[in-house]
C-alpha cells in the first residue's frame, strides 16, 4: 500500500477524512460516500477515532477494510488518550499485518477536558514509537495554523510543532478559513529549519452550527459573514455555496504552494464532489 510521504511533491494531492459510524445506518452512509468519492481517485483517505480515545478498534477495522478493498491507501488516526505502551504496540502490529502503511499521530482530546490519561501525553511520544516499529510506517502529525488551543504562546507552539514535525513525514492541519494563516505557519516553520510538507485541512461549512462548535474547541477563527450567509441558506443551496467557498480557499492554498488539500467530509460526499470538480477544472492533480 502506498506511503503518503511518497505521494507528496509531484503534484497536489486530494484526500478525504471520515469518522467511524455510530450505527448501521451511519455505516451504510459511509459506504455510500466511499463509493461516490472513489470515483474521484483520491490520493488517500484518513479515518478518525472518537473523543477520549474511544473507537480505535472501529478505526482499525474501517482502515483495514479500505486498504484491502479500495484503490487508495487509508491512514489511521492514533491518539495518546487512554493508551498503554502495550496497547499501542499491539494495534500497530495489527495495522502492519493488514498492510496499513500510514498513521497520523495525535495527542487527542479527553472526553471531559481533563488531563490525558494513559502512558502517552504528547503526539511526539507516539511518533517515537512509530519510528521504531519494523513496519516502517509513513507518519503524519497535526498542525494548528492559528496555534494549538492548549499552547502557552505562538513561539513555543511553533517550536514544539517544528520539533515534532521534523521527526515525522508530514503534517495535516486543523481546519481554518484564512489562507494567510497557512502561509504564516509554513514561514514560521521554515524559519525554525522545518521544511516537511504541511497539508492544509479544509472544512466545507455544510452545517454551520456544528462547525462553530468544532471551531470553538480547536481555536479556529470563524468568518462571520460566510457563516451567516450560509446559515441563511438550506439544502442543496447551502451545500453548493459551502463547496464554492471551500474550493476557493483550496485553490488559494494550492497557489500558495500547499502540497495538497485534505477535505473534512463529515461522511457526506456532496460538497467534496463539488470541490473536487472545481479543483479539477482549475488544473491537473
Amino acid at each position: 500500500m502506498a506511503r503518503i510521504a511518497d505521494l507528496l511533491g509531484n503534484q497536489p494531492t486530494l484526500s478525504f477524512e471520515f469518522f467511524p459510524p455510530a450505527d448501521e445506518v451511519a455505516a451504510k452512509q459511509l459506504d455510500d460516500t466511499l463509493d461516490e468519492l472513489t470515483g474521484l481517485a483520491p490520493s488517500f483517505v484518513s479515518v478518525t477515532c472518537g473523543v477520549g480515545g474511544d473507537g480505535h478498534d472501529r478505526t482499525r477495522d474501517i482502515v483495514t477494510d479500505i486498504c484491502r478493498n479500495r484503490p487508495f491507501p487509508a491512514m489511521a488516526h492514533l491518539t495518546c488518550v487512554g493508551h498503554t505502551q502495550q496497547g499501542v504496540a499491539a494495534l500497530l502490529d495489527d495495522y502492519a499485518a493488514a498492510g496499513v502503511a500510514n498513521i497520523l499521530a495525535l495527542a487527542g482530546d479527553p472526553p471531559d477536558g481533563s488531563a490525558i490519561s494513559g502512558d502517552f501525553r504528547y503526539a511526539s511520544e507516539l511518533v517515537e514509537v512509530l519510528r521504531t516499529h519494523p513496519a516502517g510506517f509513513s507518519v503524519g502529525v497535526a498542525a494548528h495554523p492559528e496555534v494549538h488551543p492548549r499552547s502557552a504562546d505562538r513561539a513555543s507552539d511553533r517550536r514544539h510543532l517544528a520539533a515534532k514535525l521534523n521527526e515525522a513525514d508530514f503534517a495535516i492541519t486543523q481546519f481554518f478559513f484564512n489562507p494567510a494563516d497557512y502561509t504564516r505557519l509554513c514561514n514560521e516553520l521554515a524559519d525554525l529549519g522545518c521544511r516537511q510538507p504541511v497539508i492544509p485541512g479544509v472544512m466545507p461549512v455544510i452545517w454551520p452550527k456544528s462547525i462553530r462548535r468544532y471551531a470553538a474547541m480547536n481555536g479556529s477563527t470563524i468568518p462571520e459573514k460566510l457563516f451567516s450567509d450560509l446559515e441563511a441558506l438550506s439544502g442543496q443551496e447551502r451545500v453548493s455555496a459551502a463547496a464554492e467557498s471551500a474550493a476557493e480557499l483550496s485553490q488559494s492554498l494550492i497557489e500558495a504552494g500547499a502540497p495538497g488539500i485534505h477535505l473534512y467530509t463529515l461522511n457526506r460526499p456532496e460538497a467534496s464532489t463539488l470541490i473536487a470538480e472545481v479543483l479539477s477544472d482549475q488544473g491537473p492533480r
